[in-house]
């Protein structure tokens, strides 16, 4: 799909009421009293947002952003704060105003299939995309972590990718699987976090995306002590886990940072996807496919990238396998 038929929840138009509507008037509140904020939760039309002190505070969204959606992540400017609207002494009854949405610098996006045009932001200003899957109990299915990994890829974002549950089956198949794609690895065994993984999201906006099932939330509790994230396990007769995080919150790292938590998924579409956007995060391979001719899918069978003795094989097919899970009905 080109940039130019690209769609959001902001370009779905809603039909307007049939009741009388406000004039409207073509001067607009400069609001330059405006506090920045920080999305962390979304809960029908409510919004959790904290301030630079680290207060929370209940917010919804003023009539000036017209259709603009909001996301966990977005940056804010807000109106309207007071201890009325604090989220310890607040009643659901009293709210800040969201009126303005910063720039995001990147966003995490997926489709329902890979057919349906509308793409679904997940997360805004994410740096760093956790792609949490376990060895075992649920089984892994690459074909899920490819797709998200071809996400992170098109949107300008940092995948890694972290194997939990490491002591009921090796790493070693997935560690060579996605090693020659240079995707970051980190290992938990026995629920323990290592502090590689401690040091790698701290100072960064990490959201984590995974199956049901595969440790997501106890990974949370362990880097934010007062998550209190419920924890699930799998289902016996289906193999796959139970759905224990059921919305996505955003959670500050004691060591700086956020960690983004989403509900388990069980689909990734990329109807959205460019080839070009995720060949760019390969500098390598893009330099060597300017002599492909246009069009090329980079997996065809006269692929100049196949003759370039500068190409690693176990890359290039890592790559391939990338960009053929587009196209996977299965995954």
């Amino acid at each position: 799909m080109s940039s130019h038929s690209r769609l959001d929840e902001d370009d779905v138009r809603i039909r307007p009421g049939r009741s009388k509507s406000r004039r409207r008037t073509k001067e607009r509140p400069e609001f330059s009293d405006a506090s920045p904020a920080t999305v962390t939760t979304v809960d029908r039309g409510r919004f959790t947002i904290v301030t630079p002190d680290g207060s929370e505070h209940y917010a919804v969204k003023a009539r000036e952003l017209g259709r603009k959606g909001i996301v966990v992540g977005d940056q804010v400017d807000v109106v309207g704060l007071s201890p009325q609207t604090l989220i310890d002494r607040a009643e659901r009854e009293d709210f800040a105003r969201i009126i303005r949405r910063a720039p995001r610098e990147t966003t995490l996006r997926r489709t329902a299939d890979d057919v349906d045009p509308v793409e679904r932001v997940i997360v805004a200003n994410a740096d760093q995309l956790a792609i949490v899957v376990a060895a075992a109990d649920p089984e892994p299915r690459p074909g899920l972590i490819d797709r998200a990994v071809v996400a992170a890829f098109d949107a300008g974002i940092t995948p890694m990718l972290i194997i939990t549950k490491t002591d009921i089956a090796s790493a070693e198949p997935l560690v060579d699987l996605y090693g020659p794609l240079d995707v970051p690895i980190y290992e938990v065994h026995d629920k323990a976090v290592s502090p590689a993984i401690r040091t790698a999201v701290t100072d960064h906006a990490t959201v984590l995306v995974g199956h049901s099932g595969v440790g997501k939330s106890t990974l949370v509790n362990s880097l934010v002590p007062t998550a209190e994230r419920s924890t699930g396990g799998v289902n016996v007769v289906t193999g796959k886990g139970r759905h224990t995080s059921t919305n996505v919150i955003a959670l500050p790292l004691p060591t700086g940072g956020i960690i983004i938590d989403t509900p388990g998924i069980r689909s990734f579409g990329l109807a959205h996807v460019d080839v070009a956007r995720v060949i760019h995060a390969f500098a390598d391979v893009e330099a060597a496919a300017q002599a492909c001719p246009r069009g090329c899918t980079h997996d065809d069978q006269h692929c100049e990238l196949d003759a370039n003795p500068t190409m690693n094989p176990a890359r290039l097919a890592s790559l391939r396998r990338l960009l053929r899970s587009r196209s996977q009905v299965e995954y």
